[in-house]
């Protein structure tokens, strides 16, 4: 159905890597105070753990991978593919750092609670707006 949606809405390529699904907004709709992970899992279909990663990223931008496995108690494997998730759904950045005695490493920072808020609120005024268009073509 979103994909549909979002292709005949004709949305910017960053609200594309949204993913809401009647099914999960329905979740939010029965629990009457969702917390962010549950939104952000919803609107951008990620998984919980995904989203703890995303909750972290926002207290301590400029992790690394080995830094945010430890804070979150899971694999840096577990956590690297949580990451690259995050950041091909435009919720994370990930940028090089040189290393003094040489190489380098990666540090992932999360895309502002303000710019993803505002991408949630796009996302369900699309949503409302797709089911407001079924709605009018009952009848016809």
């Amino acid at each position: 159905m979103n994909a549909w949606i979002y292709s005949q809405q004709g949305v910017t390529p960053c609200m594309s890597k949204v993913d809401p699904k009647a099914e999960h907004f329905v979740g939010l709709m029965l629990d009457g105070e969702p917390e962010l992970p549950e939104v952000l899992s919803c609107i951008f279909g990620i998984q919980t753990h995904e989203a703890r990663t995303y909750e972290v990223l926002v207290s301590h931008p400029g992790s690394t991978v080995e830094e945010l496995a430890e804070k979150l108690d899971r694999d840096r494997s577990n956590v690297n593919r949580s990451l690259s998730t995050l950041t091909e759904k435009g919720l994370a950045t990930r940028e090089r750092r040189l290393l003094d005695g040489g190489g380098h490493v990666y540090q992932y920072s999360a895309t502002p609670l303000d710019e993803a808020r505002e991408r949630m609120h796009d996302a369900l005024d699309t949503w409302t707006e797709a089911v407001r268009d079924r709605i009018d073509e009952f009848g016809e």
